[in-house]
Formats: structure tokens, sequence, C-alpha cells
């Protein structure tokens, strides 16, 4: 997983843009998530599950404000692939997955983590951690 100012997916390439960043803000800003997967050949033909959740500093679900009150912030998805003949017998398959955001209501001078599940299953590898700085002072004012 990387984090990017912006990523998409075409014919199973990732392209990303303003890839490889860990500070933001303080004020809120469009990012995106870019991630390959390596998918065992014993798991292709099969559909499979994945959620990206954000936690804040202490680990716990960040939420934010939405119409129908607070919410975590978490994005879902599915994929599957299938066996290609061009991949050889038991090598793993490559799957491309982008997921863009608008800007996000994130608090400056906090440390925040995006962890990834597939199939209900997650490894302390499959996150990807960023800073907000702090907020910049104000100028000072001429009377």
């Amino acid at each position: 997983m990387i984090l990017c100012d912006a990523a998409q997916v075409a014919d199973g390439k990732l392209y990303v843009l303003g890839g490889g960043w860990s500070i933001t803000g303080p004020e809120p800003a469009p990012s995106g998530i870019a991630m390959k997967l390596d998918v065992a050949w014993s798991e292709a033909d099969m559909p499979h599950h994945w959620e990206l959740f954000l936690m804040d500093q202490d680990g716990q679900p960040l939420t934010v404000e939405t119409p129908v009150g607070r919410q975590p912030v978490e994005v879902r998805g599915e994929f599957q692939v299938g066996r290609s003949s061009a991949v050889p017998e038991g090598s793993p398959i490559d799957v491309a997955l982008a997921v863009n955001f608008g800007p996000l209501p994130l608090q400056p001078g906090n440390r925040y983590t995006w962890r990834l599940a597939i199939d209900g299953e997650s490894e302390e590898n499959w996150a990807v951690s960023f800073t907000t700085r702090p907020p910049q002072p104000l100028p000072d004012a001429d009377v």
C-alpha cells in the first residue's frame, strides 16, 4: 500500500499521482491509496472482500459527522481474479486496487493509520500511516 494524491487502475496497472508521502495538511486535502495485492494461486477464481479502516493515533476507528450521525471512515470492496495461461501454475496473481478520497476532516498534529483486511483477516504490515502537520500560526496583522 502507498499513500498518494490520487490513483487509478487501468489494464491491471496502478497509476499513482503524488505517491509516497507520509505527512499532509494541516488543511484537508484529497488523497488516495494505491494497493498491489498478490493473490495465491489457490485463492484464484474465488470472491474476496477487502476493507480499509482509518484509525487514530490511539488505534481507535476515526469517526466523522455524516448526515446519519457519526460514522467510522472505512471503505469496502470486492475482487476476484482468474487464472491466466500466461501465469505459471502456482504463481501469485497480481491485483491492483486504487481508492481515492475527498478531503477528510483530520485533526492537525496527529498520526493516522489506514489498516487493510481481506476476507476478515489482517496482518501487521497491511497498514500505512501518516501524520498531519500542526496548525500554522496566523501571520501578525498590522494595525
